[in-house]
């Protein structure tokens, strides 16, 4: 290795989280390096260049909130931005702050270990380097590592083939071209429905259907884009009081407190509002009753059938395997239409699963089909993959990985006992996963800069959660959960959809308002659970 350098904190990844965290410690005067994967910054949105990449939360709610200026400055052009415009958007707020000279790119951190003597952080990084750091903060990602299933032959299809996380920079098209896509989830809706419009056959291999609903996005107007920068104080003021920090937030009452009539309407009111409004802002009890869940469900499976030709493939895009609203609801734009395409064939793969893939085809237990392009939009190994990819060691040797075989152990998802200095943005068991990410994200990141700032003022040198603190909340993370439809669900909220990870909850299901106002005690309270060390 080169020499080693010294910095106060080591950021990996340049996200959302890591952008931002980067700008707040520069604030509060410390030396900080990030390091980061991509030739780029922007996290999710430089990884995520597949066609039809979007957000689904509203534009005016995803963006930063910290600067005045910078909302002043931005327009946002539509109501659920595309990747282009997203990325660009984070570009902007790099140059605008002057980020990146402080971020190296194209470089993965391999690993972190903590020495104990001198109270630091030893990182290396896969080009060679070393640094070392009091403070090592992850801004990793939910999303951010692909999950590829074990495929029997995968590896010898010779024509183009990607993970959508991996989509190449340069155009792809798919005009007359035969295209096979694996999976049907929030990733595989966006994609399919621009795949369809020009590609020569489209097969879309599904295993698990899910409930969809229209996004409803338009442009925004020079009239709106005027209400937007007078009212975003109330925006993000919303954002604070909701319970996932999106616009929309549950009713107080049940879906048997009106009649049924009224509740269709209710349902039929928020299918056609634009966002969420269908997942996160129905009747309190819909994520709790299985008998209310229903309503809305079978609502939802009415909608599908009336939009799709052949009642075959309708009842195939139906689900019935899960409650309605304990999966990440994709938002879609004609995506059920598709299927009426002559172009576009559905298989079922738990009725006829995937034998091989051969170099220019996939076999199912039925039909052989031949391809000139295989995308897979399977999924990812979310919350704690990117973390088990880092080889990170605390004050005892011991690995977090390994710490966390049977599961991720946290203290407000942010820090681990035993591991001093570090903080996990947007890790296992923080309110910012089960939430409009960029909202939550700058709670953490504000959170653990006030906590630097307190420890850098006081002389303090080490921080580190106390072994109790983290098995109350712990537990507190599945109990909350375990009240709710959620986990009855196999998705990747409970770790389900990577063979052999632990199934649990791997997200706080108590809401964004609950999880502000605990870390904000805990910070008040002199930083309660943590042992603090000058």
């Amino acid at each position: 290795m080169s020499g080693e350098k010294k910095v106060d904190a080591v950021i990996i990844g340049a996200g959302i989280s890591g952008m931002y965290q980067l700008h707040k410690l520069r604030k509060i005067g410390l030396t900080v390096k990030v390091y980061e994967g991509g030739t780029g910054v922007g996290g999710t949105w430089y990884w995520n260049r597949y066609p039809g990449a979007r957000f689904d939360s509203e534009s005016v709610s995803y963006g930063y909130s910290f600067s005045e200026e910078l909302l002043q400055e931005w327009n946002w052009k539509e109501r659920f931005s595309p990747q282009p415009d997203n990325l660009e958007y984070l570009e902007y707020v790099a140059d605008k702050f002057d980020l990146r000279k402080d971020i190296q790119f194209s470089t993965r951190v391999t690993s972190a270990h903590y020495g104990e003597e001198e109270n630091e952080w030893s990182v290396a990084t896969d080009d060679g380097q070393a640094i070392k750091c009091q403070f090592l903060i992850t801004a990793v990602g939910v999303l951010s590592t692909p999950f590829v299933p074990e495929i029997k032959g995968l590896n010898s299809f010779q024509g183009a083939s990607w993970h959508t996380a991996n989509w190449p920079k340069e155009h792809v098209g798919f005009e007359g071209k035969k295209v096979g896509v694996i999976g049907t989830g929030a990733t595989a809706v966006q994609l399919i429905q621009e795949v369809a419009k020009t590609a020569g056959q489209l097969t879309v291999f599904q295993r698990t259907a899910n409930f969809c609903k229209p996004l409803g996005n338009s442009l925004i107007s020079d009239d709106e884009q005027e209400d937007i920068k007078k009212n975003y104080p109330k925006i993000f003021q919303r954002c604070r009081e909701t319970f996932g920090s999106f616009l929309a937030d549950f009713e107080k009452r049940s879906a048997f407190d009106v009649t049924p009539e009224e509740r269709e309407a209710r349902y039929e009111e928020l299918w056609n509002e634009p966002g969420f409004g269908f997942w996160l802002g129905t009747y309190e009890d819909i994520l709790t009753d299985p008998k209310a869940n229903e309503t809305q469900a079978e609502f939802a499976r009415k909608k599908i059938r009336s939009r799709v030709n052949d009642p075959k493939v309708a009842e195939m895009l139906c689900p019935t395997s899960h409650p309605i609203g304990t999966k990440r609801m994709p938002l879609e734009t004609g995506y059920y239409e598709v299927y009426n395409q002559p172009n576009v064939e559905l298989v079922d793969i738990k009725a006829t699963p995937i034998e091989v893939v051969t170099e220019s085809s996939l076999k199912t237990t039925q039909t052989e089909y031949e391809f000139d392009m295989l995308i897979l939009a399977t999924g990812f190994d979310t919350v704690t993959g990117s973390l088990d990819r880092i080889d990170i060691r605390g004050s005892n040797g011991v690995s977090l990985k390994e710490k966390w075989v049977d599961g991720p152990r946290t203290y407000l998802g942010m820090g681990s006992s035993g591991f001093p200095n570090l903080f996990t943005l947007v890790g296992p068991h923080n309110g910012a996963t089960f939430c409009n990410i960029p909202r939550c994200i700058e709670q953490n990141v504000e959170w653990v800069s006030d906590c630097i700032e307190h420890m850098t003022k006081n002389d303090i040198r080490r921080i580190e959660p106390n072994k109790d603190a983290e098995d109350k909340w712990t537990e507190h993370v599945q109990d909350v959960a375990s009240g709710s439809l959620l986990t009855k669900t196999d998705s990747w909220f409970m770790g389900a959809n990577i063979p052999g990870k632990p199934r649990q909850m791997y997200l706080y299901a108590g809401g964004s308002p609950l999880y502000r106002k605990t870390c904000d005690d805990v910070a008040e309270n002199n930083y309660e659970g943590y042992t603090l060390q000058k």
